[in-house]
């Protein structure tokens, strides 16, 4: 009985290359971490408007409203009114702001994370890849 004959063509080979990661170019992550950041910032408004409106529509902001008007004894004219402190108008504005600050924040990080990324692979050469090509 003869065995079959293995060619080596009908192996499937994998091609490996191994790389050296040896600088991150600050301007482009600066670029890509803005428009992440503000993919984000856009995420947090919808979720935030989102999140508001099933809780309304839930009555949770009524409910709650009435027990912290039971818990301090005060009426509804000289108490605190939870409904107009966190309507739409002033969620939504706290969150702009949040997806603002986070917007600046995250993009200057990611900068300077470069910046001393790109100093730290002076010194140890940086991050080595291997990287597979399956054919």
């Amino acid at each position: 009985m003869r065995r079959p004959r293995t060619d080596a063509r009908t192996l499937p080979r994998t091609r490996k290359a191994r790389l050296r990661v040896a600088k991150a170019d600050p301007w482009s992550v600066m670029k890509v971490s803005f428009l992440l950041s503000i993919a984000l910032g856009v995420c947090t408004i919808v979720a935030s408007a989102v999140l508001w409106t099933v809780m309304d529509a839930m009555g949770v902001f009524s409910t709650v409203g009435g027990t912290i008007s039971e818990a301090t004894g005060s009426n509804e004219s000289n108490g605190f009114d939870l409904q107009s402190f966190l309507s739409l108008s002033n969620v939504l504005m706290f969150s702009a702001v949040i997806a603002v600050i986070d917007v600046v924040l995250a993009t200057a990080l990611a900068t300077l994370g470069a910046f001393i990324y790109n100093l730290s692979a002076g010194f140890v050469g940086g991050i080595e890849l291997t990287l597979a090509e399956d054919e």
